[in-house]
């Protein structure tokens, strides 16, 4: 007589934003390899098919590939984004907050938002939030961290040391120093991920971030003078370095546990205190829904 199959394990499912080039494209190539279905985004249709291709191109047998295109420094968009992932899958273990981007002035979207903050702050914020559900859904059926939320920040982080500028969170007054504005929206992806792993460690989710050092990418081309000028000088990573260690914190049981930490280069980086002020935390994350709440979100 023959025995009962066990039921196979669902097929794993990675969100990638900023897919379409530089480190998010290789971390989808990476978890494609791996099998997982990835769902990627990007902002440019012609960079985004050939980005489709290469990820396909890369894909194990049973791998699926999704592309979708959205501007992030838009919440309609964002929102837009979050619905058609829940429309190709009912689960994520993997979210992976990787778009972003620097300004060289500051410029004020159709919605009103700055763009530089919009782009890295408010968007991974509104998506994280609208696919909570399908994260749930994915914890529910899996180990205690093994679904986790991965935020791309950076050594930045470290500049404004004396935390966000609560007074114009935005820098939508004034003038606007395009480098301290990236700097601080930086320290806000940080301070996302520790407010972020506070509340979701009781559903079995782990929030971390990755301060991913100075990579071979195109990243700066859109900054002003002096972030160009860092860039030729400063020694680099190349992209395909850095999605090895993305892909090390979504799947290592090292990183599944013990949320709102930071890592480089396939180990922790220490916090500096105000990367994990939880008063700070907190505030952003109340400031940010206010804002959403504010643009009908």
């Amino acid at each position: 007589m023959n025995q009962p199959s066990a039921q196979a394990a669902p097929q794993r499912v990675v969100v990638i934003t900023g897919a379409s080039s530089g480190i998010g494209l290789e971390t989808a190539k990476a978890f494609a390899a791996l099998g997982w279905h990835v769902i990627g985004q990007g902002r440019d249709a012609e960079r985004s098919a050939k980005a489709a291709a290469a990820i396909k191109a890369a894909a194990a047998q049973g791998c699926k590939v999704h592309f979708l295109r959205a501007n992030l420094s838009l919440m309609a968009e964002t929102k837009q984004l979050a619905d058609e992932i829940k429309g190709l899958t009912d689960r994520i273990d993997v979210l992976i907050n990787n778009a972003g981007g620097v300004r060289d002035q500051r410029y004020v979207t159709s919605e009103g938002t700055e763009e530089t903050f919009s782009a890295n702050h408010l968007a991974p914020f509104l998506l994280t939030r609208e696919l909570m559900p399908v994260l749930e859904t994915a914890a529910a059926e899996s180990e205690p961290g093994a679904v986790r939320v991965l935020a791309v920040s950076s050594m930045a982080y470290l500049q404004p040391q004396h935390g966000l500028n609560w007074v114009d969170l935005q820098r939508l007054e004034g003038e606007f120093p395009a480098g301290a504005a990236y700097c601080e929206v930086k320290l806000a992806n940080q301070l996302f991920n520790v407010e972020l792993a506070r509340r979701v460690a009781g559903k079995g989710i782990v929030s971390q971030a990755l301060v991913p050092g100075p990579v071979a990418t195109n990243f700066f081309k859109h900054g002003d003078e002096t972030m160009q000028a860092y860039e030729k000088t400063a020694q680099t990573l190349t992209p395909q370095e850095v999605a090895e260690t993305l892909v090390w914190m979504a799947t290592a049981p090292e990183t599944g546990k013990d949320g709102g930490r930071m890592f480089y280069q396939m180990a922790e980086h220490t916090v500096q205190p105000h990367g994990k002020d939880p008063v700070a935390a907190e505030r952003l994350w109340n400031e940010s829904e206010i804002l959403l709440a504010s643009m009908g979100y």
